[in-house]
């Protein structure tokens, strides 16, 4: 350890022990203590980022662990919360100190947040010690590559609380809360459907980058954690400020509120990290760790809804695991492919069936091209950079709108336009689901044109993309054919209920009725997470016989020179697919079995359903 970084903690530890006793600053300025009193009491940014993680779907109807070998260690009781003495502090902050290159000191800046971590918001930083298990062997992989000191990791707590979709006030996004700017100068690229701000690897990998960048400029790591913050140039202005000094200490005062508060909370995090045993806080297990996870290459457009029903994958694990994603589709090409984060144990799944997979989802290249419109449709709106010669009368032909509608969209108060001007020609567009009209149920189903089909398809918002598949087909009464050789059966869709017991929860609900919590928030019309106990839930559908009059058996007129055609039958087990049931039975594709039973959704297949497979020969 160098001489600086002995000096600079003897200074800073210039207080007595015990409670209540002010700290002195070590600037060389006037001791500020009114100001440093009253400096925490708002809830900051940081306090922000722990409580974004409270309503993360990755932990519905998961409660805090036991951890016996916690309890076994220092034998204390679940939710006792240990109190210990300035001294104590200072004892465990220099033993951690004597162990990195990073300068980590013990005084009151850092107390106040050891106590927002490890008691006001202990519950939160149980659940980030859970995720930790899922990222910090992946920080540490790369921290190492670049030879960076690995309490860097703890940085990521700080920003988002491990958070991958945390989005700060200001638009930084993702794990390491990377602005647009800086992400797009370390390769992080976003567009309507991928924002790689929210990708765990690469913005990892852009994190380590950028702090080697400031390292080389500022040779210090509380600077180069200040300077990730609010930016070079804040703290080279603190620098000048200072009179040339170059401890963040000594020239805290001078940067911004936010910064002067992001490296005391970064020190505490590393304390409460290393000490979490001591603090009595015990992580809550993640439902998978870093080493159950494994990447395969998508080549072809496919959405979460479709991995979902293929590989029996929650579409809420799908969005955890890869969060990049933003609308819940993957636009990959074979040109551009793309990573698909699983759970090793569903790995072999998707190897093993890919190119029959892709057949699957979509069956020619006018479909996957109207599934990305879709998506497209209900992200950024589009602009346009205007060329030498071009008026808003002409881009108004060219993307089929009116030249009040641009004016409107870029608040023009005429049509004159700039070369290079940035125009807005297409908006933001979101349909809410409730306002999407299904069509009426028919006598008898008919194969309807390409046209219309896709003219009942709703526009749907990012967090209902995922039910794009289902809903652009009626929900109502259906009708569906079940030939015996000489009847026709009249059938209907039934809700199923179940009535909510104490504790349960979506999550649980999803789970065990092999459906997804978003199905069942739009059947019931749910916002957010909570449930009542006692309240009645949608949690399936189901086709019972129709015992209306018109049910009744009917025998269709045939010529009497025809027999009645004989067919293999199936049995639909449960988890099955038309594309799994056509694998099962040689010479039976998906196609076949739609057309022979009149299926326009696969949705509508149901456990016990009896479908025919091909005609006997």
């Amino acid at each position: 350890m160098s001489f600086l970084k002995k000096a600079g903690s003897f200074l800073l530890f210039s207080f007595s022990f015990g409670f209540g006793v002010s700290f002195a600053q070590t600037s060389g300025t006037q001791t500020d203590t009114t100001q440093s009193a009253f400096e925490f009491i708002k809830d900051d940014f940081i306090a922000a980022s722990l409580d974004s993680i409270a309503n993360l779907k990755y932990f519905d109807g998961y409660e805090c662990a036991s951890d016996e070998e916690i309890k076994s260690i220092f034998g204390f009781e679940a939710g006792y919360v240990p109190v210990y003495a300035d001294s104590v502090y200072y004892k465990r902050m220099k033993k951690l100190d004597a162990s990195t290159p990073i300068n980590l000191t013990y005084n009151q800046y850092v107390r106040e947040y050891i106590d927002l971590y490890a008691n006001k918001k202990r519950g939160l930083t149980q659940r980030v010690m859970g995720l930790a298990q899922i990222y910090f062997p992946m920080f540490e992989e790369h921290l190492d590559r670049f030879d960076m000191p690995l309490e860097l990791k703890y940085l990521a707590i700080v920003e988002s609380a491990l958070n991958p979709v945390a989005k700060s006030r200001v638009g930084a996004t993702g794990l390491w809360q990377f602005m647009y700017g800086t992400g797009k100068a370390y390769n992080l690229n976003v567009t309507s459907l991928v924002d790689d701000r929210r990708d765990p690897l690469k913005s990892t990998i852009a994190a380590c980058e950028h702090m080697r960048d400031l390292y080389k400029m500022y040779n210090d790591w509380l600077l180069v954690l200040a300077a990730y913050n609010s930016g070079a140039g804040n703290v080279n202005k603190a620098i000048r400020r200072s009179g040339g000094k170059r401890d963040f200490w000594q020239i805290r005062h001078f940067l911004p509120m936010e910064t002067r508060g992001y490296v005391p909370a970064f020190i505490a995090v590393t304390y409460v990290m290393s000490y979490a045993a001591e603090h009595n806080l015990r992580p809550v297990q993640p439902l998978y760790y870093h080493y159950e996870i494994d990447t395969v290459m998508v080549k072809d457009v496919i959405s979460f809804a479709q991995i979902s029903s293929l590989l029996n994958v929650s579409v809420d694990e799908l969005q955890f695991l890869n969060p990049a994603f933003k609308a819940g589709v993957i636009p990959a090409t074979s040109d551009k492919p793309y990573v698909l984060r699983l759970q090793k144990k569903n790995i072999p799944d998707f190897v093993n069936n890919e190119a029959q997979l892709y057949a699957y989802i979509a069956q020619s290249k006018a479909e996957k091209e109207e599934m990305l419109n879709l998506m497209r449709a209900v992200t950024e709106p589009e602009y346009h950079k205007v060329k030498k010669g071009e008026t808003l009368g002409l881009l108004a032909g060219k993307y089929k709108c009116t030249v009040n509608d641009l004016k409107k969209w870029n608040k023009l108060r005429s049509t004159n336009l700039q070369i290079g001007q940035r125009l807005i020609v297409r908006p933001e567009q979101q349909i809410d689901l409730a306002q999407v009209k299904k069509p009426a149920p028919q006598s008898k189903p008919a194969p309807q044109p390409k046209t219309e089909e896709k003219a009942a398809e709703p526009v749907l918002n990012q967090e209902q993309n995922q039910e794009i598949v289902q809903q652009i087909m009626p929900e109502k009464d259906t009708i569906a054919k079940e030939e015996t050789g000489t009847e026709v059966v009249k059938t209907r869709t039934e809700n199923v209920y179940h009535k909510v017991g104490p504790g349960e929860t979506l999550g649980q609900l999803a789970e065990k009725y092999n459906t997804s919590i978003s199905r069942i928030r739009v059947w019931n019309n749910i916002k957010g997470n909570n449930i009542q106990a006692g309240s009645r839930l949608i949690v399936g559908k189901t086709e019972v016989p129709d015992d209306s009059p018109v049910a009744e058996k009917v025998t269709p007129q045939k010529p009497a020179s025809a027999p009645a055609a004989k067919y293999r039958y199936y049995t639909v087990q449960r988890g099955d697919t038309l594309w799994k049931i056509a694998q099962k039975h040689q010479g039976v594709t998906v196609e076949d079995i739609k057309r022979l039973n009149n299926i326009t959704n696969e949705k509508s297949l149901k456990a016990g359903q009896k479908i025919k497979l091909k005609p006997v020969s």
